[in-house]
């Protein structure tokens, strides 16, 4: 080539789009395992695929679903709240006692128990954001605190309909039957108002996390507190808000199932902080992206739904169900983490 003429760069050759098999496996092995689990239970069980037995599924996964979605807005900051089963149980009673001893109707119960949900998610953030504690000492001292405080005003019983309360006078509330359809109502006689709740909930949070500034610096502080207060943003105040968050789902949780089952049961919401962190943890699965996020919760407790109930129609003891449960999500997240360090 002459002197002084420009070279020409040689032409670039196109990158391609294909995904290879390790890949696409690595993003769908969640949504794999999920049809895999209806297709094995829908053989095994014809009843499994009813529409009826489907919604039944979603219902039950919803309060899961919801408060797991408040763990995951957690985990995005780096933290994790430990209190959110006890805060979902504690809003249970909560919400009976207010109407059947209070004698408050659904209207007034619903905003209060909301606020006593953020109140311990503000007590929560006082302890880590003020005070320095680490987040899972703190939420585990509130979730014992809680565990606690909830037995204390009916001296360990469960809040029904004419309890002796420990004075020895008899409470004279009922519960309001306009709460009773938060849990119990259902869309078109099909679609049950706890699933249109949890996907209202998946849904605004998806936007909030995935769509805006504020969900960007919640994933921030999660990657890097350091550099994100250096940017300047106020970490103090994003933490307080996941944690706040986190609190409130955890007590509209609490109101599902106080609606669903209309009463204060003592032993409610004992499984909902395992059920829930399975969940939020699966959706680190979804899609490959190896990261806290709503939607991926969300199937992550619908996934555990198909399981547990398809084990269920199978006649699948009950002891062994929590075993299953966990070998799943060990192998969700094998195939998530595996693959992907194979590859590297």
């Amino acid at each position: 080539m002459s002197e002084g003429t420009a070279e020409i760069p040689e032409q670039v050759r196109p990158v391609s789009n294909t995904v290879s098999p390790q890949e696409f496996v690595r993003r769908g092995a969640v949504f794999i395992l999920l049809l895999a689990l209806v297709i094995i239970f829908s053989f095994a069980q014809p009843a499994f695929i009813n529409i009826n037995n489907l919604m039944s599924i979603l219902q039950a996964v919803s309060v899961v679903a919801i408060i797991g979605a408040g763990v995951t807005v957690t985990l995005a900051i780096g933290g994790f709240d430990l209190s959110v089963g006890a805060v979902a149980a504690s809003s249970v009673m909560a919400a009976s006692y207010a109407m059947i001893v209070w004698g408050l109707n659904a209207y007034e119960t619903v905003p209060l128990v909301l606020a006593f949900g953020a109140i311990v998610g503000l007590a929560n953030a006082l302890l880590i954001v003020r005070l320095k504690v680490p987040d899972l000492l703190a939420t585990l001292a509130t979730m014992f605190l809680l565990t606690g405080l909830q037995l204390i005003p009916t001296a360990g019983r469960s809040i029904s309909v004419g309890l002796i309360l420990p004075d020895g006078t008899t409470a004279s509330g009922r519960v309001d039957p306009a709460f009773l359809t938060i849990g119990r109502s259902s869309l078109f006689g099909i679609i049950p108002f706890p699933v249109i709740l949890m996907l209202i909930v998946a849904l605004a949070l998806y936007v909030l996390t995935e769509r805006t500034r504020l969900g960007r610096l919640l994933y921030a502080t999660g990657g890097n507190e350091a550099a994100t207060r250096l940017a300047g943003a106020n970490v103090a105040r994003l933490k307080t808000f996941a944690y706040v968050l986190s609190g409130t789902l955890a007590s509209l949780g609490g109101i599902i199932v106080a609606a669903r089952v209309g009463r204060g049961d003592v032993s409610s919401g004992a499984s909902l902080l395992m059920d829930s962190v399975a969940a939020s943890l699966i959706g680190f699965a979804v899609l490959g992206l190896r990261r806290p996020n709503v939607l991926g919760t969300t199937i992550g407790a619908v996934f555990v739904g198909v399981l547990l109930n398809g084990l269920t129609m199978l006649n699948a003891p009950y002891y062994t169900q929590d075993f299953i449960k966990g070998a799943v999500l060990v192998g969700a997240l094998a195939l998530t983490y595996g693959i992907s360090r194979g590859k590297a």
